[in-house]
């Protein structure tokens, strides 16, 4: 690899990574956080097993989970337009991870409240506990512990995944390189740097999740 080379990886490397810090993870954080009130929403329902308001959540979940995310995607920024429904490129984002997001962790919350053991709620009601408060006090705290190791993997997936806001206009860290590319036409080198970027992101997330399943295997060893 000629000097030239290394020069534009080492003055590219900086213009990625900024709108990586300043773009791909605001956006992942925001999505993430409402669709994890989303997915806690969806599961309740359906654990509650009301007929209506669960036929709904599976309906949305159908929906979300059964089409790709970048059609979604387009459908929010390019389709909606049409009917009159402007919505500028990151709080489209937001919205559109936020729905899909919301409708797998649902899943995920929805398995972690179903194993819970049933005497946990006949407990709380021998203790004088409302329906709302063994969900809020004992199944819930319970379940996100064991819904932690998958809400995670979730979490690092949508960082990669953010690289499809690109497709709506939102300057995100792949939007920035194939700007780079087409100016420079080094795709090879710098695709591969824009994906060891992600590959950081994902490899510091992949750290602090470790440390969160020992802290709550720490926490659960003592609670035993």
């Amino acid at each position: 690899m000629n000097e030239e080379l290394w020069s534009l990886l080492a003055d590219s490397f900086w213009k990625i990574l900024l709108p990586g810090l300043t773009m791909t993870i605001p956006l992942t954080v925001i999505a993430f956080s409402l669709a994890l009130v989303i997915a806690v929403v969806m599961a309740l329902i359906q654990f509650a097993n009301v007929r209506v308001m669960k036929h709904l959540a599976r309906f949305y979940i159908w929906i979300f989970r059964g089409t790709p995310l970048l059609v979604q995607l387009f459908v929010v920024f390019y389709g909606l337009p049409n009917i009159g429904i402007l919505i500028d490129p990151f709080p489209a984002a937001v919205l559109v991870f936020s729905l899909n997001e919301g409708a797998y962790c649902a899943e995920s919350i929805r398995a972690a409240l179903e194993a819970v053991p049933t005497g946990q709620m006949e407990a709380g009601y021998c203790a004088g506990m409302s329906y709302m408060q063994i969900m809020r006090r004992i199944v819930l705290p319970q379940a996100m512990r064991t819904a932690f190791p998958p809400l995670s993997n979730s979490l690092i997936a949508m960082v990669k995944d953010t690289s499809l806001a690109a497709n709506i206009t939102v300057t995100e860290m792949f939007m920035v390189t194939q700007r780079i590319v087409a100016r420079t036409y080094e795709p090879l080198v710098l695709y591969i740097e824009v994906g060891l970027i992600y590959l950081l992101f994902s490899t510091v997330l992949t750290g602090l999740q470790r440390a969160g399943e020992k802290k709550l295997a720490t926490h659960k060893k003592r609670e035993d």
